[in-house]
């Protein structure tokens, strides 16, 4: 008789698995609770401690370490002395494993979750069975995924065994699910240690898509999610409608939602190639939608729209008119909804804002041979605390314009310029490989818009004074910038020629 070791806290479909192999000629081996739900359902089990001779100790901490259990689990039925190792010491074959772990991510995502509890829900037993059935895959067949009951079974139910095809794939999941686990457990004492920079980094996610291509057709992509996910997320989001969302997609919704969340009043965001074209604010939804249309209607076609309320009617109608790839909110008014609906590939998300400033992690970005990790850039900055450094002072008016472009251009890819006033961006300058070329095309974009109350934020400090001379005689009123270049007097002494009144916040916000 074939013996199967079950031990699991996910007790989903467990029952109907067990009786499909007791009814294929194994004797089950079981564990607690695990053990309790089997008996109450009339299976028959075999108490852990009949096999070990040796009674759980320590809560529960201690209960299958022990050679009658990993002896069971490593000896290779091919070697004659490990199988008589076996019988002098009679050890009984395991010849299948089920087991899933004890559920620490789900007890670290509690809110105010103690250590100590945290702890108590680290698997030890659970992996050391899971890796030494893995181990011997040739011979032990370790299920750790309800979602492999029904193939297991159905081998079983037909040459009395799985194939070792199978168990070479069922081996290769098992280390990846240990290997998933330890690597929660490593982040989140890391975390309690407060260490920013360990000698490795452990990290894992999980499959949540096979994409159709990547950036392009001929590119394969998968979507991978953090294993702890973000509320304030394209991974969280509801698609309420439209097909699925693209590799470039992604891309462009997650830097939508990290531009909206600089943004506390009514506010609309385009976000086209993963820079935004336009930026509008106002009382209402409908006002600030306007505004964003208005800073760049040519580039706003096939792009990204974030808002930071409520979806209504009014807005939902002048938005209808043009072909969008994705709009993402707070949520849809269902008259609102209904004429967007209209639109079959128009995808629609929901997002929850009022987490929009919670949970913020680092961020990776892959390069050949390894990553890059960083903090996210996420300075609260006050204007107030800005330096004058022209004779001419900015107006408080000037300042919250000023600090509107400032959150604009954080969002632009280096070298980046934003010309706004305290509406709308006016026109963006981003992606050039000298700043003169970025300001110039900011200021083509912006136009005849230029008026007095026009303003310009740069998120690196300008080389020369060329570009503050470029900004006075096309109207520039004000401007903001980290300062810190060498060169900074030229600068200042071309906002004064200019009469510009221009503000250094002594941070720069590059985003390459």
């Amino acid at each position: 008789m074939k013996r199967a070791l079950v031990s699991v806290s996910d007790k989903t479909n467990l029952v109907p698995f067990v009786q499909g192999l007791v009814d294929n000629g194994y004797e089950i081996v079981s564990t607690g609770g695990t053990k309790r739900v089997l008996d109450e359902a009339g299976i028959s089990t075999i108490s852990i401690e009949d096999v070990t001779h040796f009674p759980e100790i320590l809560d529960g901490r201690v209960k299958t370490l022990n050679p009658y259990v990993h002896g069971g689990l490593l000896a290779r039925r091919e070697l004659p002395e490990h199988m008589a190792t076996l019988e002098k010491l009679n050890i009984t074959p395991i010849d299948l494993v089920c087991v899933n772990l004890y559920p620490f991510k789900e007890t670290i995502e509690q809110p105010d979750v103690k250590l100590a509890d945290a702890i108590e829900n680290i698997d030890i037993g659970g992996p050391s069975m899971v890796r030494s059935a893995a181990k011997n895959y040739r011979d032990v067949t370790i299920v750790v995924d309800r979602a492999d009951y029904d193939q297991v079974l159905a081998e079983i139910k037909a040459d009395g065994d799985t194939s070792l095809a199978t168990r070479t794939k069922l081996a290769a999941k098992a280390f990846r699910h240990t290997a998933a686990y330890d690597a929660l457990i490593s982040q989140y004492l890391t975390k309690q240690d407060g260490l920013e920079d360990p000698e490795q980094l452990t990290l894992t996610w999980n499959l949540k898509e096979t994409m159709r291509y990547g950036e392009n057709s001929h590119q394969k992509a998968w979507l991978y999610e953090d294993a702890l996910p973000k509320s304030f997320s394209v991974f969280s989001a509801n698609q309420l409608h439209g097909k699925k969302l693209s590799y470039n997609n992604i891309k462009d919704a997650d830097e939508a939602l990290r531009c909206i969340r600089e943004f506390d009043e009514p506010t609309v965001v385009a976000m086209k190639h993963m820079n935004p074209c336009g930026i509008g604010r106002g009382e209402t939804l409908e006002q600030a939608w306007d505004r964003a249309y208005e800073a760049d209607p040519v580039s706003i076609f096939g792009g990204v729209i974030a808002l930071n309320r409520q979806v209504d009617l009014a807005t939902a109608e002048k938005m209808h008119k043009l072909f969008l790839e994705i709009i993402i909110a707070p949520g849809f008014d269902d008259d609102a909804y209904a004429v967007l609906a209209k639109k079959k590939n128009l995808r629609l998300l929901t997002v929850d804002f009022s987490k929009k400033d919670e949970d913020i992690r680092h961020e990776v970005v892959s390069v050949m041979g390894g990553m890059l990790m960083q903090e996210q850039d996420v300075l609260d900055e006050d204007y107030h605390d800005w330096k004058c450094v022209t004779e001419t002072q900015p107006t408080e008016a000037q300042l919250r314009s000023l600090a509107f472009a400032w959150k604009a251009v954080k969002h632009a890819k280096s070298n980046a310029i934003v010309v706004a006033n305290d509406e709308r961006t006016l026109g963006v300058g981003e992606g050039q490989p000298n700043r003169i070329d970025s300001l110039k095309i900011a200021v083509q974009h912006a136009g005849d818009a230029i008026d007095d109350r026009a303003v310009m934020a740069s998120d690196a400090f300008f080389p020369f004074g060329d570009c503050v001379e470029y900004a006075g005689q096309h109207g520039i009123k004000a401007v903001v910038q980290p300062g810190g270049s060498i060169r900074d007097q030229e600068s200042i002494e071309m906002a004064n020629k200019y009469g510009i009144a221009m503000v250094t916040t002594g941070v720069r916000h590059f985003r390459h």
